[in-house]
């Protein structure tokens, strides 16, 4: 058992009058984190309600507050796995919530798509809500060691870290290409209706293609043959299923600065390889940088994520193409980063455009030589 880092905030909040939400795309270990957590109770103290089971899902779906009182019994803690497939199911939690304030509920959903969209009103002051993601580097270095982990790099950055790749190695590829193949963003055809999937995977693969690059939705809508609202809509839906997350540009004084610009990235490398069906090892990419930039960027936001750490992302341009990787403002600091994968380019000066207009501005280089404490929280990474 890999303990994850969120465990202990979810504890925290185990008795504390609210429900507590955990959102995550598929395969990340929602329900592994809280079968682990319902261990320490007793056996009648727990139950556990699958709604990919149409009995629960029947039952949930058309309860009324008397059915649901002797659905939970005298249990202290209720589990509602997979809740975004229960239609309603904000209001019903808000009457399970209401009526049966001494149970702790805990809900899980394989992404925000229908969840966060049916809960928000409903259990507004009445919820915790946390994602999870796949591993994180801290985590997996917890479990083993730093020295362990920071060897296991080349394979970090190919395979990435969902669990069951983590935990199979020699079965990678087969793991993430079947992952891969649709099932991963299953919620995003059964929520939204969409028949054409070949359409999400030419984007994906487009996205792919462009991880650390300026991504222009009226080219992304050329290629796919679809108007520029389908492409946002369908971008909007990946994000939401917890595929891939944008960065927007950081601008404040400079009228070259690129202002509404972004970059999409993806939340595991190893997804993002798959998609476009490339596990060569590091040294033989010519996508290197790109694939160090996604690794680099996500650990960081799932490091924040995972110690609830409030932070925002940005990237830097100009129209003149000076730019920097990765800026993060936590408590109105701004730090700045450039990402080298190759040590020999460690030495890389801040440009200077940004130095003087942001002299306040911290600027750091990461390399293989400091990743580590970038991605796990334990420095900076300067």
């Amino acid at each position: 058992m890999i303990i994850r880092d969120i465990e202990q905030i979810i504890r925290g909040r185990i008795g504390k009058g609210k429900a507590i939400i955990i959102t995550g795309a598929r395969q990340v270990g929602k329900t592994t984190l809280l079968k682990h957590i319902l261990s320490d109770y007793r056996q009648n103290e727990t139950q556990f309600w699958n709604c990919d089971e149409p009995d629960i899902r029947l039952m949930l779906q058309n309860a009324n507050s008397g059915q649901l009182k002797a659905m939970a019994g005298k249990s202290k803690i209720i589990v509602i796995d997979e809740a975004q497939r229960i239609q309603g199911i904000g209001l019903t939690l808000k009457l399970l919530h209401d009526s049966m304030p001494h149970i702790q509920f805990a809900i899980t959903g394989s992404s925000s798509l229908d969840l966060s969209d049916t809960i928000k009103e409903p259990l507004t002051g009445r919820k915790f809500e946390y994602s999870l993601y796949p591993f994180s580097t801290a985590e997996l270095a917890r479990n083993s060691s730093p020295i362990e982990e920071i060897r296991m790099l080349n394979s970090r950055l190919v395979y990435g870290f969902y669990p069951d790749v983590v935990n199979n190695p020699g079965d990678e590829q087969e793991i993430l290409m079947n992952l891969a193949s649709s099932y991963l963003y299953k919620d995003v055809f059964e929520f939204q209706g969409i028949r054409k999937h070949s359409i999400i995977e030419k984007l994906l693969q487009a996205l792919a293609l462009q991880v650390g690059s300026e991504v222009s939705f009226n080219e992304l809508g050329r290629l796919l043959g679809i108007n520029v609202l389908t492409v946002q809509k369908y971008v909007d839906l990946l994000e939401k299923a917890y595929i891939v997350f944008h960065l927007s540009s950081y601008s404040r004084n400079l009228r070259n600065e690129l202002k509404k610009s972004i970059k999409i990235y993806f939340y595991d490398n190893g997804i993002r390889n798959s998609i476009i069906a490339n596990f060569s090892m590091p040294d033989l990419r010519s996508d290197i940088g790109a694939l160090w930039e996604n690794f680099l960027i996500s650990e960081r936001i799932k490091n924040n994520a995972f110690n609830n750490i409030k932070a925002r992302h940005y990237f830097w341009r100009t129209t003149q193409k000076q730019e920097i990787d990765f800026l993060e403002e936590k408590n109105g600091i701004i730090q700045a980063w450039e990402f080298k994968y190759s040590a020999k380019k460690g030495n890389a000066k801040c440009p200077v455009t940004f130095a003087k207009a942001y002299p306040e501005i911290k600027y750091g280089v990461i390399t293989r030589e400091n990743y580590f404490g970038f991605v796990s929280g334990e420095n900076q990474g300067q």
